[in-house]
């Protein structure tokens, strides 16, 4: 009995959290962690047909190095 009530309440406040968001801003959601790497945008692009939009990897300005933590 107490598991179905957890799990009503967790669906309960799933659905509260995402009551404001639309179809595509879920699916454009869903391809953020692709964005940062042009290549796999390509990719995913390719199989999905849906369009990633691929922001270029920073590069080091003169004088400065990039530091991998």
């Amino acid at each position: 009995m107490w598991s179905f009530l957890i799990l009503i309440c967790l669906y309960g406040a799933v659905e509260y959290c995402l009551r404001g968001q639309t179809n595509e801003s879920l699916d454009e959601a869903s391809l953020i962690p692709f964005a940062d790497d042009p290549e796999v945008a390509r990719r995913v692009e390719l199989a999905t047909g849906k369009p990633v939009h691929a922001v270029a990897p920073e590069t080091a300005r003169p004088g400065w190095i990039n530091l991998d933590m």
